[in-house]
């Protein structure tokens, strides 16, 4: 599986913006799909995560009820809307395709970074 993350960028607080991670490979679909962040200086944290079907989601506190993660298994394509952004938001932020929704040594596969900037 490979995955391909974009949509990072400069914004502003109480700004939004919206991920993307494109997925190819016959069984990217299979996969639970998280999404995690570098901040700097800190640890790679868990953010939020959808389930191969997308019926089940899992988000970190700090999110909750700001972001919201979705798929679309026509497009291959999981996204991330990020909304009410903080400084501390800023990250780089990266997809990944794994088994279980918020243990990152569970993730497999690993999609390069995209990288979020919320100015204050």
């Amino acid at each position: 599986v490979q995955l391909q993350a974009s949509g990072g960028g400069l914004v502003q607080a109480g700004g939004s913006l919206r991920l993307s991670c494109a997925a190819s490979g016959r069984t990217s679909n299979n996969y639970n799909m998280g999404w995690f962040r570098h901040p700097p200086g800190k640890d790679r944290e868990f953010v939020t995560a959808i389930s191969g079907s997308g019926g089940s989601t899992y988000y970190a506190d700090s999110v909750k009820g700001r972001f919201t993660i979705s798929r679309d298994g026509a497009k291959n394509t999981v996204y991330l809307q990020m909304n009410s952004l903080k400084p501390e938001d800023t990250a780089v932020y990266f997809c990944a395709a794994g088994h279980v929704l918020d243990i990152q040594r569970t993730y497999v596969y690993w999609g390069q970074g995209t990288k979020v900037t919320v100015s204050s």
